[in-house]
């Protein structure tokens, strides 16, 4: 690798860190089909790559989150011992399947999730805030974002955030920042399997994290300062974008 190359990977990865820190994902979800498209990894190599990026990128946004709005300990806890668990099986599953079959499933997956967040926008009648459940309601929600963040590499929050504000009537600020909690975990036991497997790049993924690492402090500035409906409504313009990428992979 070319040093320019090393500092244009470094200048991708601040993108996807701030794009990450906005959304409270990581960056891998759109690092993924980016990967795909100007790098040429398949979905097993560029998941396994851009998890190589997500895993600081989440700590240090989980941070900044927390910095902001105080993170419930307990819930935090009890989504990220969960999601730990079930990532390592969406991770193996993930192994054994068609490239091409999981980039049409991650496309189908993210266009469901692009419309369910556009309909309880308009369908919720009031912002969100805290939780409205008791915390042992978190265990079956940090299980199936777990086993989907393995399954997808995307460390579970993608699924974790509408759920959250759906179902437990958190605002979009705050479930992006308990996300992160499940995320960390999942997203640690996912690239520990796709490397036993050998579906990393590290010589790309390192560059990548250190960009991440500058960006996300930004885009959680970001997310912070956004009106609720404005925050949610890029979210899905975001999942969609994801997705039209992943078609043209």
């Amino acid at each position: 690798m070319s040093l320019l190359q090393f500092f244009l990977d470094i200048g991708l990865g601040l993108v996807l860190g701030c794009l990450g820190g906005l959304f409270g994902i990581g960056g891998g979800l759109i690092g993924i089909p980016l990967l795909g498209l100007w790098f040429g990894l398949d979905q097993h190599l560029a998941q396994g790559t851009a998890l190589v990026m997500v895993i600081p990128n989440v700590l240090l946004a989980l941070w900044r989150y927390h910095q902001h709005q105080r993170i419930d300990l307990r819930q935090a806890l009890t989504m990220a011992g969960t999601g730990f668990c079930a990532a390592w099986l969406g991770a193996q599953a993930a192994n054994l399947l068609d490239a091409e079959h999981m980039r049409l499933a991650f496309c189908g997956f993210l266009l469901v999730l692009a419309l369910w967040n556009g309909l309880r926008l308009f369908l919720r009648s009031a912002p969100g805030g805290e939780l409205r459940r008791p915390w042992p309601w978190l265990v079956p929600l940090g299980v199936g974002s777990g086993v989907l963040g393995g399954l997808f590499g995307v460390g579970g929050a993608v699924l974790a955030t509408p759920l959250l504000t759906t179902l437990f009537g958190a605002s979009q600020v705050v479930a992006q920042g308990l996300s992160l909690a499940l995320a960390a975990p999942s997203a640690a036991v996912s690239l520990a399997t796709y490397a036993q497997h050998g579906r990393v790049d590290w010589a790309l993924g390192i560059p990548l994290a250190v960009g991440g690492l500058l960006g996300i402090g930004r885009g959680v500035r970001m997310a912070h300062a956004l009106p609720e409906r404005a925050l949610g409504l890029s979210f899905c313009g975001f999942l969609v974008l994801c997705t039209l990428l992943l078609l043209l992979d």
